[in-house]
């Protein structure tokens, strides 16, 4: 019988949905990675990392991007929980 990887499965679409949030609202405010490494203090191809989800932000990383964003912290969580709801609920039909 298969062990199940439903934690890491969850665990990989929470950084999957930060990604996209970040993506988005770089792309909105039309900021490249590199501007938005910058201006937040981090590298971009840290900022293409989160984005693709292949990392985790730490909860300073969280904030700092937030702020450079011009968005609450709260408000970027929002958002990220709304949209691993929805990845998650995608999963579910698959």
């Amino acid at each position: 019988m298969k062990k199940s990887n439903t934690k890491k499965t969850e665990g990989n679409l929470l950084e999957v949905a930060f990604g996209n949030v970040l993506r988005g609202l770089r792309q909105e405010r039309g900021f490249s990675q590199e501007r938005l490494g910058l201006e937040s203090g981090y590298h971009r191809t840290y900022i293409g990392l989160l984005e693709r989800g292949m990392k985790s932000p730490s909860l300073q990383t969280i904030f700092k991007l937030a702020m450079t964003l011009k968005i609450e912290p709260n408000e970027l969580i929002r958002k990220v929980q709304s949209e691993h709801k929805e990845l998650f609920r995608k999963k579910e039909i698959f």
